[in-house]
């Protein structure tokens, strides 16, 4: 990858991220392809600068997930859910929400699919720290809250049976 591919790319996040805030993540993306740790405190500025940007979330369990970071990759992920439940007016625990499941309609806005993107990122989470059983639990969840699939949790579901039957 040469540098002025680097300085171009841009990452769309979405369309409603603050201006600021998709700056700091801008930045930090082209960041990490040569310094980690400044990446790393340009998403946590990011965040900082407006908790209730869910792209924040995303963007830092994504950063520590592909270095490997993965209980600080969970742990991110424990937050965004956290903070996509707050925002959405719905069971902050997963298992909660399944619970009462006919009265949340998931694919209802941008806030929800976050949520069900997020618990995805979970269950692979936890197939990656040999958690099977509990990644399990999660994709059972996320075929009742996301019939149509459109997480993508699938992919995992397969994965998931692929390590079940070795």
């Amino acid at each position: 990858m040469n540098l002025l591919s680097v300085l171009e790319e841009r990452v769309l996040f979405s369309p409603y991220i603050p201006d600021d805030v998709n700056q700091l993540l801008q930045a930090a993306v082209v960041a990490n392809h040569v310094d980690r740790e400044r990446a790393e405190q340009l998403f946590k500025q990011a965040q900082q600068l407006d908790d209730t940007c869910l792209q924040t979330h995303f963007a830092l369990y994504k950063f520590y997930f592909y270095q490997g970071r993965l209980q600080e990759a969970e742990r991110e992920v424990l937050a965004g859910l956290q903070a996509a439940a707050l925002q959405g007016d719905f069971p902050g625990d997963y298992m909660q929400l399944a619970e009462s499941k006919g009265k949340w309609d998931m694919y209802a806005s941008e806030i929800t699919l976050f949520y069900l993107y997020t618990l995805k990122a979970l269950a692979f989470i936890k197939l990656r720290r040999q958690q099977e059983a509990e990644a399990d639990s999660i994709l059972m969840l996320l075929r009742e809250l996301d019939p149509e699939d459109r997480s993508g949790a699938s992919v995992i579901m397969q994965l998931a049976q692929a390590i079940n039957e070795d």
